[in-house]
C-alpha cells in the first residue's frame, strides 16, 4: 500500500519538478536544491544560517523541502523577519526541524512512525491518504543526492519553541 501511494505520487507529480528529471545522486542536497529552481527560499535561508557547509558534508541527510511557494504561503514579514542576523537561532531550529539524521527513503516509511529531527524534536510521518509530515504533504519523495535524500513539502514545519 505505502509502496503503491508513493508510486502513484513520484508518477503525478514527475513533470511537475522537471529539474529533478536527472539522477542528482553525484550532487549533495544543496546543489541538488539549487539546480532545482523551486527552492531559492530555503536555499537563502540556509545561507543565512551558516548551515551550508553541514549540509554538504558527508550525512546521509533526510531533508525534508519546502518549496519558495510553501514560504511565500507564512504570514507577511516572516521570512524576511527570520533573515535577520539577530534571528539566526530561530531560524537555525526551523530549518534543522526539517533534517533528520540518515537516508529515510519512502519505502522506508510506516503510518504513524516518528523520526527525530537535527533540532531534537519528532516528525510524525503519516501514509494513510497521502503521505504526510505532520501536517506538510509530501509533493515528490526520494530525490537522492550523494549525501542524502530530499522529500518535497508544500508547507514549512515549525518546532515547538
Amino acid at each position: 500500500m505505502i509502496r503503491r501511494t508513493f508510486m502513484a505520487l513520484a508518477a503525478s507529480t514527475a513533470m511537475a519538478f522537471p529539474a529533478f528529471a536527472d539522477n542528482h545522486s553525484s550532487m549533495d542536497v544543496v546543489d541538488t536544491a539549487v539546480e532545482a529552481g523551486s527552492f531559492t527560499t530555503l536555499v537563502a535561508a540556509v545561507e543565512a544560517a551558516g548551515l551550508v557547509e553541514t549540509l554538504k558534508g558527508e550525512g546521509p541527510f533526510t531533508v525534508f523541502a519546502p518549496t519558495d511557494e510553501a514560504f511565500a504561503a507564512l504570514p507577511e514579514g516572516t521570512v524576511d523577519d527570520l533573515l535577520k542576523p539577530e534571528n539566526k537561532d530561530k531560524l537555525t531550529a526551523i530549518l534543522t526541524y526539517h533534517v533528520v539524521p540518515g537516508k529515510v527513503m519512502s519505502t522506508d516509511l510506516t503510518d504513524g512512525m516518528t523520526a527525530a529531527t537535527v533540532e531534537g524534536s519528532d516528525v510524525t510521518i503519516k501514509t494513510e491518504g497521502g503521505v504526510m509530515v505532520n501536517d506538510a504533504a509530501v509533493t515528490k519523495a526520494d530525490i537522492e543526492a550523494s549525501n542524502g535524500v530530499i522529500h518535497v513539502i508544500d508547507s514549512v514545519l515549525m518546532p515547538s519553541m
